[in-house]
């Protein structure tokens, strides 16, 4: 996320990459939908979860379209490059003429359609990969660099916030014994015992520590996740979310729902957005996703269909929520509501399984987003040519890494609150800003280069410039009425 040019990895087909695109943005995170969907009401909840659902696959065809212009770029620059090696190596045998007569014109301005007609080659094919951190250095100035940089890093300091306290949450919910079979109307505080003398609220934070010291070293060092474990934490993902979707249509079946959701409430609204808008977050993954893909020709079909997809997924995983339990009982996290009630699941080992279901996969991906923000953090304050200490780089960069998100999960267990603002502000910015900024200033930077008549084969179908900033005034309504929400509600506690 932080680098540039890396190579492409290997191809894979158009539906392979349909379905590693929905695994990566069907995550943990849809676990917290069902509560803002049962404070919002189900009617303002679809319609605002379809409406983000289509401005997030504006922005994903926004992206893709940067990404080939990108492509563009480098191809002509390294072709440039190409011609000066060559006129430098047979400098000797010519004379000057061109230049003293003014014909000499810069790498930026000569146009490139009489070479791309030449050489019978598609300057826009996305053929490398291209991080959106490199695509920012590329077509944003210095000061919108290092803003794209902080939104990454607030977004990925969100993320480790929500996993280091989500991990807890489950396994202090496991050990204190909430498989009881009478605890399904029972709703915990963290002052309540859990061994003894041993408060919630205390074994939450044993947890905590004991999450740290097991995954904290691994910011100092470089983590990968493998093949297999990607395929296995996919697999426990989908048998988690299926059996709780059929778990709750049975109980429903069978009339023994107790949810009554209100149609609309204003006031959940806010986080409803901040969680939402979470989880359709993909667009700074895109290029690891789409390069590797073999054939590109209907990449906005592609996209459109995961979208539908996904977003008939998280309707139908909420809507079963919000109708089987009651709203006042739903959990922050929604497999909870399936480890301390028998009525819905009444197998021991399956109430475990989904009680310790997020400990699994979100410990996988704790690392890896852990090492990807120690790396933006090192790029953001890179210098050509320069290198850190070695206290610096092995050190302060991790520590400053692992602390923050700590601290923020030692203080809250929220986590609607910490999905919801974390969606809310970073969210947005990568989601909404930095894409349509992008596609916006690829454009303006290409065009004196390529000209008007070169069209790019991934033009999003968002091609007029007023939905760019119809995205970026969605975006400042967003930012605006979010924090007014939080302003008028601290103003009321």
């Amino acid at each position: 996320m932080a680098g540039g040019i890396t190579e492409t990895g290997e191809p894979y087909s158009p539906l392979v990459g349909l379905v590693y695109m929905f695994n990566l943005i069907v995550g943990t995170g849809a676990l917290t939908m069902p509560k803002a969907f049962a404070a919002a009401g189900w009617v303002v909840s679809v319609s605002l979860i379809t409406f983000l659902a289509f401005m997030s696959f504006m922005t994903t065809t926004f992206v893709i379209e940067a990404m080939a212009a990108a492509n563009a770029q480098l191809r002509w620059k390294r072709r440039e490059q190409e011609e000066v090696n060559d006129s430098d190596s047979n400098s000797d045998y010519s004379d000057d003429d061109d230049v003293i007569r003014g014909r000499y014109e810069p790498v930026e301005t000569r146009p490139i359609l009489s070479v791309q007609r030449a050489a019978n080659i598609d300057h826009f094919d996305i053929v490398e990969r291209v991080e959106m951190g490199q695509m920012a250095s590329m077509f944003f100035n210095k000061v919108g660099v290092n803003m794209f940089y902080i939104c990454i890093i607030v977004y990925l300091y969100g993320d480790l916030a929500i996993y280091a306290a989500a991990v807890p949450v489950s396994l202090t919910e496991v050990a204190c014994g909430n498989h009881s079979c009478s605890a399904g109307r029972v709703k915990y505080n963290d002052t309540d015992s859990c061994w003894g003398s041993v408060r919630r609220k205390d074994a939450y934070r044993v947890f905590l520590a004991i999450f740290t010291l097991l995954l904290g070293p691994f910011t100092f060092f470089n983590a990968q996740k493998t093949k297999y474990l990607q395929i296995l934490t996919s697999l426990m993902r989908w048998i988690a979310f299926t059996m709780m979707i059929i778990l709750a249509l049975i109980r429903i079946g069978t009339g023994h729902s107790e949810g009554h959701p209100s149609v609309a409430q204003i006031s959940g609204v806010p986080n409803l957005f901040g969680v939402c808008v979470y989880s359709f977050m993909c667009q700074h993954s895109l290029p690891s996703l789409v390069t590797p893909i073999s054939n590109k020709q209907r990449m906005s079909a592609l996209v459109m269909a995961d979208y539908i997809l996904i977003l008939c997924f998280y309707s139908l995983l909420s809507l079963t929520a919000i109708f089987c339990f009651d709203s006042s009982l739903l959990r922050d996290m929604y497999t909870l509501n399936f480890t301390d009630n028998c009525d819905v699941l009444s197998i021991p080992v399956l109430r475990y399984f989904l009680g310790l279901f997020p400990v699994f996969t979100i410990s996988t991906n704790f690392p890896i987003i852990a090492v990807t923000l120690r790396n933006n953090w090192k790029t953001l304050f890179h210098r050509d040519g320069g290198t850190y200490p070695w206290v610096v780089d092995r050190i302060v960069f991790p520590l400053i890494t692992l602390v923050p998100p700590v601290i923020v999960a030692f203080c809250t267990h929220d986590l609607e609150a910490l999905v919801g603002i974390t969606g809310a502000y970073a969210g947005t910015g990568i989601q909404y800003i930095i894409p349509a900024f992008l596609v916006y200033f690829s454009r303006r930077h290409l065009e004196p280069v390529l000209g008007r008549d070169a069209v790019n084969k991934h033009r999003s179908p968002f091609h007029h410039t007023f939905w760019v900033w119809f995205v970026i005034l969605w975006a400042t309504f967003c930012l605006m009425f979010v924090t007014a929400n939080i302003v008028l509600t601290d103003g009321k506690s």
